[in-house]
Order: C-alpha cells, then structure tokens, then sequence
C-alpha cells in the first residue's frame, strides 16, 4: 500500500508530494489533466507574496509580518482566520530556499508589475517553469506521477480515509492530500450558486474561467455532502475583470486588463459603478471580476486617455481606438450621450494633484459619487482607448475548513489521516478578496505543512492496512 496519496497536480499538491518524499514516505500523485496541461492554475501564476524583514535578492526593502497581515485584513474585509493567515505568512519568509533546492528560479519583477518589487519574488519562467521545475525533482525523488487520473469519489469513514476512486479503481493508501482546485470550471455549479440576478440573468453563463478547466470540484462537493466543514461563501472567489475576447479556459495572465485604475469603467449603461483608484491594482484586480459580473450583462467598458499609456502592463489584445469618445462610444456599442455625460462629470470632478501611480497619489474626485480616490485625471487627451470586459473566475473559495496542521475537520474534528491544501483550503484565509501572490504563498505553506502531516502519519502507521471495501 502507498503511504501518501496527493490528489491534484498544482503547486500545492506537488508541494505536499515532496514534502512527503523528503520525510520518508512513498508517495502517489494522481493529476486529473494529461502532462501537456498539469499544473492546474498554478501554471499560470508568476509570483509569491513573501514577507522579508530586509532587502533580499529579488526583493526590495521591507515587508513585515505585520504589514502582510494588515494587507490580507484589508482586502478580506476581516473575513479570514488571523491564526492560518500569519502561518502562512511566515512559511512565506523562509520557502524561498526550499523552493530554490527543487529547481525554482527568481528574478527581479517585471516591468509593470506595480508596487511589487518589495512585495513579491518572481519566478523566472513563470508559474510553468515552478511548475516543471517541481515534476522534475518528484521524479528525481521517486513520486510517481499518474495524469489523466480524475478521482471520481474518495471512502472516508469516520473521518478516516481509506482509498480513492478513479473509476471503479480503488487505490488505497495510509493517509490522503486533498489538493484538487476548487469548482469554478463547473459551470451548473457556478450557475447554481449564482442563480439569477434582478435583471432576469444567469451571470455565471457569462463567466470565463482564466484557469484551468479541470477543476470541476467534485471531490469537495463529496466531502461536503459527507459532512465536512467547509468555510466560505460558494460565491467568493479570485475573480478578474478580463478582455472579452478571452478563451473559455486558461487565458490566464495575459487576458487581465490593467488600465482600470487610470481611467474609468462603465456598465452597459454607460454608467460608472465603482471606486476605480480605491487601492493599488495588485490589491484590487481580483475585485473587479466580482464587481462586473454584478452589473447587467456582467459586461464592463474600461476606458483611458493616451496620458497614462504606458504606465500599466497592456494586454495581448489591443482595445479599441478612437480620436473622439463620441467615436469610442459607437465602437463599443454605449449610448453616445450617456457616455460623454458620465465623463464630463468626472472631468468636472477631478482634482489633479500630483499624479504619480506608484504612491497612493492626491489626485481625486470631489462630489462624484462613486468616488474616484487616487489617480484621478480627466479624460480629455485623445486617442482614447476602450476594452470590453468580462468577469474571469481564477479559483472559487469554497474549500475545507482546516486548522495549523491543514486537516480536513468532520464536526469539528479533525481527520487523522485526510489533509487539505491549495484553493481546497484557501477560503479560510481568503473569505474574499485577493492580493497578488497570496494564493501561492498559501499553496505553499500549507501544502508543505500537508505533506508533512500525510508522511508522518503514514509512517508512524507502517503495517497497518485498511480493511477491504
């Protein structure tokens, strides 16, 4: 019988698989996707946030516990477990070098990347290299790799597991790392959580999914309907206001549009409907999906001037162009006379400073409602430029609740031999909202604190074999 089973294929999940391999114990990982897509989201991450209590060699300054934990209080609304966030927060100052031994590369942040350099450390090659990076030294170590392997059901008794199902396969093994993704490529799930908005609507027929599209959530739909504790509402989730024209599936990074916070957004109706300038864009990105897909047709409009291009990362499709808004207006379809009207009352509103997008500038709005906070400039210098949006779901938070030693809990209790980590977990740190990098920093913490907990227990039980189903 194997000792360690890791049911997902992504960062956390290879990360409980190593951690597993270097305690001692044998380890199978069953990936849902074939090789050529393995990695789920992960692949298409770039960076981690860590803390650092110095400048570090991809990192500049300081970021300290504290001021992680306030930014994690901030974006989550206070809607996070304290204790799990600062565990993860501190795996996240001493991984690097564990990360570094297995393969993975930093370097510097790239151009664009606002206000991360101090934040984040970036891997070069992106999250696919992290990705290969960490197959590569699991085969060195001995996992075995299993992929096309979708685990239809599991055999948990008592809040003990026994086996995995792939099919009418039954693989049996000491203990169990849940690390599978969350469902937000299951679209009559999406839809049955979202339902229908008071305009008649079924938003989630018009998500996107910027991820993955294996990650159908099956096995946390079982455990739920088993009575595990879950955390989170089915509705939160790392949620991207992307280009329009996005694929279906895994457009990923290249699909997010970074211009909202220099200019503005509008509905159908050519209306704004939020603070665009609230906080810095690594903070607020994964609001915009959410606050889109809210809006009639869960489509947005965002719209700048030619005085900021260059000063955001622009995005692989170029968006429309116009000498005049009144030419803007009938290329993305908006009603020419609300538009010009919504933006001569923001022009009117604006109070320009000095504007400087790397600090939480004094440029804003007086007597405009929504307010528009930092970065505030009129909208006067053409060309202008337009992009459709959509809302593009990342990963959904709906996971298992878990506590330090990231246990999958039955009542309250905790299993003794069933460990979660990744997106199925990361709903009890993140209630809602996102900041860039978190994801993986939590993937990263707990799925090592998994792995270690699955080896640990499976060799402290060696000749124990679980009874037959």
């Amino acid at each position: 019988m194997i000792d360690v089973l890791v049911i997902g294929g992504g960062n956390a999940a290879l990360c409980a698989a190593l951690m597993a391999r270097e305690v001692g114990a044998s380890v199978l990982l069953l990936e849902s996707a074939p090789k050529e897509w393995r990695g789920g989201n992960s692949a298409h991450t770039r960076n981690i946030r860590a803390m650092h209590d110095a400048p570090e060699d991809v990192m500049s300054g300081v970021y300290s516990e504290e001021e992680y934990w306030q930014d994690v209080l901030k974006v989550t609304g206070g809607n996070t477990d304290e204790k799990l966030a600062r565990l993860a927060i501190r795996a996240s100052a001493n991984c690097r070098g564990w990360m570094q031994k297995h393969g993975v590369r930093f370097q510097p942040p790239l151009s664009g990347t606002l206000n991360l350099s101090r934040t984040n450390a970036f891997f070069m090659g992106g999250g696919k290299a992290l990705i290969n990076a960490y197959y590569r030294s699991a085969e060195k170590l001995g996992v075995k790799v299993c992929y096309d392997s979708t685990v239809t059901s599991l055999d948990v008794r008592d809040g003990k597991f026994l086996a995995a199902y792939i099919g009418d396969e039954r693989i049996e093994a000491k203990a169990c790392v849940l690390a599978a993704g969350g469902f937000e490529s299951n679209r009559e799930w999406l839809k049955e959580v979202w339902g229908v908005n008071e305009f008649g609507e079924a938003p989630a027929d018009n998500f996107l999914i910027r991820g993955t599209r294996y990650n159908k959530g099956i096995l946390l739909k079982q455990l739920i309907g088993m009575g595990a504790d879950s955390v989170s509402d089915a509705t939160q989730a790392h949620m991207v206001a992307v280009d329009a024209r996005a694929p279906l599936y895994d457009g990923g990074i290249c699909t997010r549009v970074d211009c909202v916070s220099f200019g503005i957004v509008v509905n159908k109706h050519a209306q704004r409907f939020s603070d665009e300038g609230e906080d810095f864009w690594p903070k607020r990105y994964a609001f915009w999906g959410r606050l889109v897909a809210h809006q009639p047709g869960q489509i947005g409009y965002s719209i700048i001037d030619s005085k900021v291009l260059g000063r955001f990362m622009p995005p692989v499709f170029p968006g429309d162009k116009a000498n005049t808004l009144e030419e803007l207006a009938d290329m993305l379809g908006l009603e020419k006379a609300t538009l010009l009207k919504t933006v001569a009352e923001y022009n009117a509103a604006c109070r320009v400073g000095t504007f400087d997008h790397t600090i939480m500038d004094d440029c804003h709005t007086e007597g405009l409602q929504p307010a528009k906070t930092h970065w505030a400039l009129p909208i006067d210098t053409g060309p202008f430029y337009g992009y459709i949006l959509r809302p593009g779901v990342t990963f959904t938070y709906l996971g298992m609740k878990t506590g330090e030693k990231a246990d999958v809990h039955f009542g309250g209790k905790p299993s003794p031999n069933l460990f979660v980590a990744g997106e199925m977990m990361a709903g009890n740190v993140l209630g809602k909202g996102y900041a860039a990098g978190i994801g993986m920093a939590i993937g990263t913490a707990f799925g090592r604190i998994a792995g270690t907990g699955a080896a640990q227990y499976a060799l402290s039980h060696q000749g124990v074999e679980h009874a037959a189903a």
